[in-house]
């Protein structure tokens, strides 16, 4: 089976509810409330979103975490590389000369076509389209600027 891993899934989770509700930030307690994931799950996710650009925090009463662009600028294959590293179906895919076979390898270049189209797939799919209520443009244009 061919599957992304739990905490990209969850990571993707935690993104599309702070797009959601890009009006305000919010304290990572609320973030696990209201998505229903544990909190050591989401301050890791976080952590990772934050490092990578995806999310902003502020500290102090009003702080909280907000994305850090707007949701049609992040995509899915961004989201999951934050969280996993590079998309690699394989591991040649992944990493050269890490397989005994690869050099008689017949189905290689097979995979790596493969691996480029589900990365490129990924890269057109946009946290917008992962909402469940897209946000208006008017009102990303006034929130983000990219």
């Amino acid at each position: 089976m061919l599957k992304i891993s739990k905490m990209a899934d969850y990571a993707t989770l935690v993104m599309v509810y702070c797009a959601e509700h890009a009006e305000q930030s919010w304290s990572a307690s609320e973030i696990a409330l209201k998505t229903h994931l544990n909190m050591p799950t989401v301050s890791k996710l976080l952590k990772k979103l934050l490092h990578v650009g995806l999310l902003t925090s502020m500290r102090g009463a009003q702080g909280g975490y907000q994305l850090a662009r707007a949701p049609d600028s992040i995509s899915v294959a961004l989201i999951i590389s934050a969280i996993d590293g590079p998309i690699a179906l394989t591991e040649c895919n992944h990493r050269a000369k890490h397989c005994e076979l690869e050099r008689g390898c017949g189905s290689r270049i097979g995979w790596q076509r493969i691996n480029q189209a589900v990365e490129s797939a990924l890269n057109n799919v946009y946290l917008i389209d992962m909402m469940s209520v897209p946000i208006p443009l008017a009102i990303q244009d006034a929130r983000f600027v990219i």
